[in-house]
């Protein structure tokens, strides 16, 4: 079936569990089969189903097959494999991401790069490391410690997530503040395209005059497979000191973020937890908050001696001034991780709350945030749908999680209506629809908002570049001049669905 015949409802359908009854031709499961290891491809219904979604399970689909090379080279045979007979490849690393950017093409394949989980390199000296597609998150630190060394980027899924997905998505975490996203680490990357040509961009040996190691990262895997990434690595700062300021509103947590970076300081981290988060948290990991917080904002300084204790004290003041009850510092590795696991741990502890939650992702400018969270409210109340708020303070990155009950008839449309909401209000206030979860087929209609129909031509313009089928995670991201005319906005409720062939439970 056609690719245009597959993607052409996009919006208009709600169902279909399994690929259609069209078959992959049987020359090229052949061919895919030598082309990988003995056990490197899924076919089976039982095999394929645990690929069907990524964190965002709300939307899922069965792929025709699940490749699982263990070296570059066979992800380039499968690229050049799956180009000559026009078949769509999701590439996928953990399948931690919350946009759907690794849902299933029904008539394509996944490829899975976890099996690529190799350091190649870790060079203490410069200060960098060469690693595989498939290496954790943590991992890279932990291997790096030794050397008195750490990766900055820190996404609170770091324990599974992938670097692969790292940069599909450029993700960041709770130091992004300081030491930036994953943009900002990324020295080099080696990346097939659609065709299965080799391509390296960064680093001395670039092929490249312009250095696209940017446009890669967050591109959620539509302009090329990431093979291989050099990352910064950062020296472990002497001294660091984590702070939990108590606030007894939201509003006046928030206005203290403001004023922290507003009078000139970058903390290694800044985050915001609200009431609600705060209790879930508490009973998930024991930690205990001062009694009556109606939010808590964590700050951490790092540096050398002085620089830390000046730092402290301001922050100390800022917080104190803008009406913290009580101000507990953390200065011991033990107290320092017990404050930031709850922070963590805030998702699966909000989990625990409801059956379901539904968690955003935008952006607005830190003067908004009083303002902004103060509307989440007015909208959780409307709505009747409780909102927890956890979020990266520092860089106005927003992770509302709204709880509901899929079983509950019309409940989810309600949470999709009550995250539409939500974002236009990023909009309003000058931000946008994606701080770091991507947009995937959760916000294809939210684009259509955020980006006129010359930017939105620029990006399907890049996007030919780069793959001119249309075979790397096709329907994601980037919505169609025609979805954004019949959409007529953020509708991303009333009806429309972001990508056929999807099971929604």
């Amino acid at each position: 079936m056609p690719i245009e015949a597959t993607l052409g409802s996009i919006g208009r359908m709600n169902q279909t569990v399994e690929p259609s009854h069209h078959h992959l031709p049987a020359a090229f499961m052949r061919r895919l089969r030598r082309i990988l290891p003995a056990d490197g491809l899924l076919q089976k219904s039982t095999e394929v189903a645990a690929y069907e979604c990524d964190g965002l399970p709300v939307y899922r689909a069965r792929p025709r097959a699940v490749a699982l090379p263990r070296i570059a080279a066979e992800v380039g045979q499968v690229l050049a494999l799956c180009a000559e007979y026009q078949v769509p490849v999701v590439a996928r690393g953990a399948g931690t991401g919350l946009s759907g950017g690794a849902l299933p093409h029904p008539e394509g394949i996944v490829l899975s790069l976890a099996r690529m989980n190799r350091i190649l390199a870790l060079d203490p000296d410069n200060r960098t490391a060469r690693l595989e597609p498939g290496v954790r998150n943590l991992a890279v630190s932990e291997a790096a410690r030794s050397h008195g060394l750490f990766y900055a980027p820190d996404p609170s899924s770091q324990i599974a997530c992938t670097i692969g997905g790292n940069v599909a998505e450029n993700a960041g975490g709770v130091h992004c503040l300081k030491y930036g996203l994953t943009t900002h680490n990324i020295l080099a990357l080696k990346f097939f395209d659609a065709d299965g040509a080799l391509h390296e961009i960064g680093g001395p040996t670039g092929e490249w005059p312009l250095d696209l190691a940017a446009l890669l990262t967050g591109s959620e895997g539509l302009l090329g497979v990431v093979v291989e990434a050099t990352v910064r690595l950062w020296p472990k700062p002497p001294s660091t000191v984590a702070y939990l300021a108590a606030f007894r509103s939201l509003e006046a947590a928030a206005a203290s973020v403001s004023e922290v970076v507003a009078l000139g300081l970058v903390p290694a981290g800044l985050e915001l937890m609200d009431g609600l988060a705060l209790s879930a948290a508490q009973a998930y990991t024991g930690i205990a908050y001062p009694e009556g917080s109606a939010a808590v904002v964590l700050a951490e300084v790092d540096g050398d001696d002085l620089t830390v204790a000046l730092e402290g004290e301001r922050l100390r003041a800022i917080f104190t001034a803008q009406g913290a009850f009580a101000v507990e510092q953390a200065v011991s590795d033990e107290d320092r991780r017990r404050l930031w696991l709850g922070r963590k741990s805030a998702f699966p502890a909000v989990g625990r709350l409801a059956p379901d939650y539904y968690c955003m992702d935008g952006t607005i400018p830190r003067r908004s945030l009083v303002a902004v969270l103060t509307e989440i409210g007015e909208l959780s109340r409307r709505y009747g749908l409780p909102v927890a708020n956890v979020f990266h303070a520092g860089d106005g990155n927003l992770h509302p999680l709204i709880l509901y009950d899929a079983a509950i008839q019309g409940q989810l449309e309600q949470v999709e209506a009550l995250g539409a909401d939500i974002l236009r209000l990023c909009l309003v206030h000058g931000g946008t629809i994606s701080g770091e979860h991507g947009v995937g087929v959760e916000k294809l209609d939210g684009m259509c908002a955020q980006f006129t129909a010359a930017e939105l031509a620029t990006f399907h313009a890049l996007k030919s570049a780069f793959d001119p089928h249309h075979l790397l995670n096709p329907g994601k991201a980037v919505p169609t001049p025609a979805r954004c005319v019949e959409a007529g906005g953020m509708h991303v409720h009333g009806g429309h669905q972001p990508f056929p062939h999807l099971e929604r439970f």
